[in-house]
């Protein structure tokens, strides 16, 4: 099955920033127009495409200069079926109207922003290049550019972070009434600053008890503000605003990833290309393939890998006849003694036609997900 849907990624930020250990650099903007063209030659490499959706994260897509982001948003345009969803992630630092305008005069449909808390000193704690008051400034632009599909990145977890202080930045994105929230709690990520400073005693150990409370406080809240929880972290205000592409991951479908250091999966074959931006730069303008490592996905493993990411869906789930149509194997008989050993420690729900995590699964689901994956 040939992806419809596309990856791109843009490594590159205005600073790195002190949680962060994604595939993304600051200081690399000699880099830019060279990327930008390495980019076309991959996605042309890639042959014609029917796109359902496409995604440019990063790193922070919005640090490019509007000409080269829109070349890049050109070479795929050709691409997107009608009504395709195009997201663009943004960093309320590096946006402001004319680039909000472009992007929406450029086609792109949802705006994914990083807004990761309302409060100032939490934001220097993380290491982010914007203020609350110009992350509030970002969405009224983002809403006066015309952009009727907005998320908004949180994330709750923080050292020092209170019950109270993860309340106010909640209530504060929910006056915003954006159409979809993604809130992450937070991982120290080894060989980042804030691990080091946590280790220097320079910063607290985050509370995983408290973070499981601030979780909690979040279902609640966002239920009551008529909010769907459709994925264990995220948010929406009803079907027509569900992050499609993201879906494509959460079911395991074929997609394809175009950048350095991007995946693909397509075919039993996951694809990595390599992850320095100047590798990649390097070989793709000297017609050299970009591809740093490659895995063949047996169907053992992608049962498995489908049934840890379709539990990732919290009303969905992985649906029985999804699955059968897909590997001609009934779930319920092939993972028997596995979900009868999890609904008895109450984590997933049996139902009629799918399995899903249950309220205390959704807490517990990476201990959950193992459960699947071939020893």
């Amino acid at each position: 099955m040939k992806p419809a849907s596309l990856y791109i990624h843009l490594p590159f930020c205005q600073a790195k920033c002190g949680y962060c250990d994604f595939n993304s650099y600051a200081g690399l903007e000699s880099l830019y127009e060279d990327y930008g063209q390495a980019l076309g030659r991959e996605l042309e490499m890639a042959g014609p495409l029917r796109l359902r959706t496409a995604y440019v994260g990063g790193g922070t897509p919005t640090v490019l200069p509007p000409e080269i982001l829109g070349r890049i948003l050109e070479k795929v345009a050709p691409s997107l079926v009608a009504g395709a969803e195009l997201t663009v992630e943004a960093n309320p630092g590096t946006v402001d109207a004319r680039k909000l305008v472009h992007l929406r005069a450029m086609g792109v449909t949802r705006l994914s922003l990083g807004i990761q808390s309302f409060s100032n000193q939490e934001l220097r704690l993380l290491g982010r290049v914007h203020t609350s008051d110009e992350a509030l400034e970002s969405l009224r632009q983002a809403r006066l550019a015309g952009f009727g599909n907005i998320n908004l990145d949180l994330i709750y977890g923080l050292p020092g972070q209170s019950q109270d202080g993860w309340q106010s930045t909640l209530e504060q994105a929910l006056a915003q009434r954006p159409e979809h929230l993604s809130l992450y709690a937070l991982s120290v990520e080894a060989g980042t600053p804030l691990e080091a400073s946590i280790a220097l005693g320079m910063a607290p150990e985050p509370n995983p008890d408290l973070a499981a409370e601030m979780y909690e406080y979040a279902q609640s809240l966002l239920a009551m503000a008529g909010y769907q929880h459709y994925e264990i972290s995220n948010w929406a205000r009803g079907e027509d605003n569900y992050c499609q592409h993201n879906l494509v991951y959460w079911r395991n479908e074929p997609y394809l990833g175009i950048g350095a250091g991007a995946h693909s999966w397509a075919g039993g074959l996951r694809r990595a290309n390599v992850a320095a931006p100047a590798e990649y730069v390097s070989r793709q303008l000297a017609d050299r393939c970009p591809v740093g490592s490659e895995e063949s996905i047996d169907p053992v493993l992608e049962m498995g890998e489908t049934m840890m990411m379709g539990l990732r869906l919290v009303e969905e789930g992985v649906e029985y006849a999804r699955f059968q149509d897909r590997f001609g194997a009934d779930l319920r008989q092939l993972y028997w003694s596995e979900l009868s050993e999890l609904a008895g420690l109450g984590l997933v729900e049996i139902g009629d036609e799918r399995v899903r995590l249950s309220g205390r699964g959704r807490l517990l689901g990476n201990q959950v997900f193992l459960h699947f994956l071939p020893e």
